[in-house]
């Protein structure tokens, strides 16, 4: 099994991978189907189901499955010449992507939330429609957005998770127990092994530039959170904290009064701004979604700015060692938390940093597992009930929160051998187990938990 680096970690936009980016990416598979058909469409239209329809407009999936459609991508996604694109399409009912002809599409008829009949393959559900001049459908495809910007269509999934089919990598490790054992004997960290797997299926020198982009969109998010303030869009008036929070945390240094759990502040600081970011729309890394981005880049800007000996250096062996575990989560379990909760989202992503923070601060490839298993155990269970549909609340604390487990999930593997009881293999089926009992209120859908029981007006 080989999930690349770049497949889990993607730059794209907010508020949400799975609801806006799935969505983004099918549309443009669709056009490229299209492309090649042999029909010759007049126009297009899009049904959303499930997941997508329940929370679609507070995670702007119309807006995204509409600029999808008219060639926009999540990877070079311009927010003015979106805005432009829109407002073109809303006045003219025509959608203009290249390599085809103009297109009608009336974002009030033409594209439909389905409330209540839910596709079978996913919870994030969605088909598109090319029509002729007389509005009979003569192409169409049903897509899945299954967590982290990942799409697939409908035969795709059904045949299966293990559809990689690649060159061979060296070490194709599907669960933690075959990671070890490789690392055993290799004598590789799981930094390494996976690095050897990247370079096996690409170029070095690309790889080594792919993933210091993809930490310096990490750290900018940070920076534009730390440093923005205002209310987030959507209706909640939620107030922007983490500039605050940051200015706060600067004043106090050096005044020699800051209790020890101060430390705590910074790393939600560092969360609350990528999340406020991803709230916003702005542009974020799948790690491993949207709702979850936060996590990561947090530890690891705590780890570069707080820990004594860090070095920008280790910044791959970091995203190579949470990569590697947010594979192991995805192929045996899912990263959606319309699949399976926010213990895939905010867990999945806790349990990646714990691993990646636990390998550059010297751990072993045992404590490595052990830090993850320690952040993923401690996420179970935790439901996905975002108020109004909105990756608001209580999602940007609660990247906060994933952050400190993570960094504590490290520390208390750090203290130990690599020895433990429970096997992280067994915590990822019991989360896949987990979310599969979990009511559909609580995954995504704002019909249960906090998304009913707070005022959202």
């Amino acid at each position: 099994m080989f999930l690349s680096v770049f497949d889990m970690f993607k730059v794209g936009v907010g508020p949400s991978s799975s609801h806006t980016m799935g969505p983004m990416v099918a549309a443009a598979r669709f056009l490229d189907l299209l492309r090649v058909s042999p029909f010759d469409a007049a126009g297009l239209r899009a049904s959303l189901h499930g997941s997508l329809a329940f929370t679609g407009v507070g995670h702007a999936t119309d807006r995204a499955t509409i600029l999808g459609l008219a060639g926009f991508a999540p990877e070079t996604y311009d927010r003015d010449k979106a805005d432009a694109a829109l407002a073109d399409i809303t006045e003219t009912h025509t959608l203009r992507p290249d390599g085809l002809p103009e297109l009608k599409f009336d974002p009030g008829s033409d594209l439909v939330f389905d409330y209540d009949r839910a596709l079978p393959g996913h919870a994030n559900g969605m088909t598109l429609y090319a029509t002729d001049a007389q509005g009979d459908v003569i192409l169409s495809q049903v897509y899945y957005s299954v967590g982290g910007g990942f799409v697939l269509t409908e035969e795709e999934l059904a045949a299966g998770k293990d559809t990689d089919e690649g060159d061979p990598v060296p070490y194709p490790f599907k669960s933690a127990a075959e990671m070890l054992q490789m690392a055993r004997d290799s004598g590789k960290t799981i930094a390494g092994m996976k690095r050897a797997n990247e370079i096996a299926r690409g170029c070095e020198t690309s790889f080594a530039k792919g993933t210091a982009r993809l930490w310096q969109v990490m750290n900018d998010c940070i920076e534009r959170g730390l440093t923005t303030d205002g209310i987030l869009p959507g209706g909640l008036k939620v107030r922007r904290r983490a500039k605050g929070i940051h200015d706060a945390l600067i004043a106090e240094r050096g005044l020699n009064q800051s209790a020890p759990h101060t430390i705590n502040d910074w790393m939600s600081v560092y969360a609350m701004a990528v999340n406020e970011e991803n709230a916003a729309g702005g542009q974020v890394v799948t790690a491993p979604t949207n709702g979850a981005a936060g996590v990561l880049p947090a530890v690891l800007r705590y780890y570069l700015d707080h820990v004594p000996g860090s070095s920008e250096r280790h910044v791959e062996d970091f995203l190579l060692t949470a990569a590697a575990i947010g594979g192991l989560v995805k192929y045996n379990a899912s990263i959606s938390g319309a699949e399976a909760g926010c213990q895939a989202e905010v867990g999945s992503a806790a349990a990646m940093a714990a691993a990646g923070l636990c390998a550059v601060m010297s751990g072993t490839p045992e404590q490595v597992e052990n830090a993850a298993e320690i952040a993923l155990e401690h996420h179970l269970g935790m439901t996905c009930d975002p108020v109004k549909g909105l990756v608001q609340v209580p999602c940007i604390e609660r990247n906060g929160l994933g952050a400190i487990k993570a960094v504590s999930a490290a520390s208390l593997a750090l203290r130990g051998d690599g020895q433990h009881f429970v096997p992280l293999d067994s915590v990822i089926e019991t989360m896949r187990q987990t979310g599969a009992d979990m009511h559909e209120r609580y995954k995504e859908t704002s019909l249960g938990g906090l998304a009913v029981n707070v005022p959202n007006c």
